[in-house]
């Protein structure tokens, strides 16, 4: 039977029901189902994203130390968890993988019974093998079963690629608003306050959508700069607008090359009522984006990969990170690219951390030669093999490291001045905790180099200077280098010279 294992997995996780019941609002009228399946697809990268890829939760696991879950149990509201999956950007999801946790899902809202709202946790920019929008086949699923009178509320990040098909399911969608990313627990909470107070006053609110036709990395999207940041800002006012709930602007993500790719704004009206004042506000909001789009650039020092190691080198600062842009693993790369190694090398840069290049057979010969040994190995490019090549390296073992659950390791290795971290998962480094787990202090090198697009935030704080490096691979920041194939046409940068407005939007529907 198809459904067999997702319908016995379900049947498991109905036995946490009963004793989440007493902790989730047993006295309460109110009934929330809360599922999810996170992901943020790079098509680019020609690898797909399997099931044991995700971190997948059930049951009392999917409230555990979770605000939205908190609140949600503080207004007596009775929570019913189903699954909630989550994996690291990476290539597009395999059609098992996301029919297998679609599925479990499904069985989930069949079997508990009537629900008057559901909270969606979500990326929004999954993109599954052989579905043209994987994202509109889940919320159609969902809806069929519930039927339209069921409140549906999901947030996202806010570099979901978002079709209007997918929020014609919807009625409320939340974002965030800010990257770097600080606000993913306040954008929870926010879209289940949202939820509730759409079911406490019997509202059934409808969101706006618009696809603004801009296609710009993420580090071109900081909300803490303009134009973004005065945009931004401006979402908790048009929020609080009589007859409006919330509002979102998507920045997008540029390497999934589909249509539906690029920025996006929406507005969430209480009612039917004041769909039309949501719509008014969405269109201002997007042509206030599109008017400022030349405007959206990146917010940090930009050079090749020997201009920003000569740069670092010369520069008065005692530290600066260079992130390796193209081989980003936080925008789903490779992380294995060896460029910015082998210019490290050939600069005999003589003070260098590399954190980290992914390898797990690399790891494992290290591990096999032991702390202190010399090793000849060959390193990288095995994942990407279109931007990057194999390296072979000489060094010595400085450390293994495993991680607190024994599934992963990292080794350190000293090659000539570059201490290079090796890594046995897809994982990059965006806090000062991640270099602490290897035992380095990033601030007593000269240069400190990451698999990163814009520095993450907790990076940020302590980075004397930055660069990033304009490098080649999956996540190519030169986005009108890449060969897109289902990118809608025309879109800004691509087609530079197009004109577009948001006013005929509604009036062509």
């Amino acid at each position: 039977m198809k459904f067999t294992k997702a319908f016995l997995k379900t049947i498991i996780g109905a036995c946490f029901l009963s004793l989440l019941s007493c902790t989730s609002g047993e006295n309460s009228n109110i009934r929330v189902l809360t599922a999810g399946i996170a992901h943020e697809s790079n098509t680019f990268i020609p690898h797909l994203t399997s099931l044991e890829n995700f971190n997948i939760r059930r049951g009392n696991d999917i409230l555990k130390n979770q605000l939205w879950a908190n609140y949600l149990a503080e207004v007596e509201v009775e929570v019913i968890p189903t699954l909630h999956a989550s994996s690291g950007p990476s290539g597009m999801v395999s059609k098992e993988a996301y029919e297998e946790l679609r599925d479990e899902i499904l069985e989930g809202i069949r079997t508990a019974g009537s629900v008057d709202g559901i909270f969606l946790d979500m990326h929004g920019a999954m993109h599954v093998e052989g579905y043209p929008d994987a994202q509109v086949d889940f919320i159609g699923q969902i809806r069929r079963l519930v039927g339209e009178k069921v409140v549906i509320a999901a947030s996202f990040d806010l570099h979901g690629n978002i079709s209007p098909e997918f929020i014609e399911g919807l009625n409320i969608v939340s974002a965030y608003r800010t990257a770097p990313h600080v606000d993913g627990d306040e954008a929870r909470v926010r879209t289940v306050k949202l939820l509730v107070d759409a079911l406490k006053n019997d509202l059934l609110p409808q969101t706006v959508h618009i696809n603004v036709p801009i296609l710009i990395p993420g580090e071109k999207g900081i909300t803490s700069v303009e134009p973004l940041k005065s945009l931004y800002e401006s979402l908790p006012q048009i929020s609080a607008m009589e007859g409006l709930m919330d509002a979102s602007i998507f920045v997008g993500m540029p390497w999934t090359d589909v249509y539906r790719a690029g920025m996006s704004v929406q507005v969430v009206a209480r009612d039917k009522q004041h769909l039309a004042s949501a719509q008014e506000q969405a269109e201002a909001l997007a042509n206030a984006i599109w008017e400022q789009r030349d405007m959206l650039k990146f917010d940090t020092p930009t050079a090749l990969i020997d201009e920003a190691i000569e740069t670092a080198l010369e520069a008065p600062e005692t530290t600066v990170f260079i992130t390796d842009s193209g081989d980003n693993i936080t925008a789903g790369a490779a992380g294995d690219g060896t460029l910015v190694l082998e210019r490290l090398l050939a600069y005999k840069v003589p003070d260098a951390v590399l954190a980290g290049i992914v390898d797990p057979e690399a790891v494992e010969q290290c591990k096999s030669a032991g702390v202190g040994a010399q090793i000849n190995i060959t390193v990288g490019g095995k994942i990407d093999n279109v931007y990057s090549k194999p390296l072979s390296i000489s060094g010595k073992v400085i450390r293994l490291v495993p991680d607190a659950e024994n599934t992963q390791m990292s080794t350190v290795v000293q090659v000539e001045g570059v201490m290079l971290v090796l890594l046995s998962g897809h994982y990059a480094f965006t806090h000062p905790d991640h270099f602490k787990a290897v035992e380095i202090d990033p601030l007593a090198h000269k240069i400190v180099v990451v698999k990163e697009g814009y520095l993450f935030q907790g990076l940020r704080d302590i980075a004397p200077r930055s660069i990033m490096a304009l490098t080649p691979g999956f996540a190519y920041q030169l986005v009108e280098k890449l060969d897109y194939k289902n990118a809608r046409r025309p879109i800004y940068p691509l087609d530079p010279n197009m004109i577009w407005s948001a006013k005929d939007i509604f009036r062509s529907n």
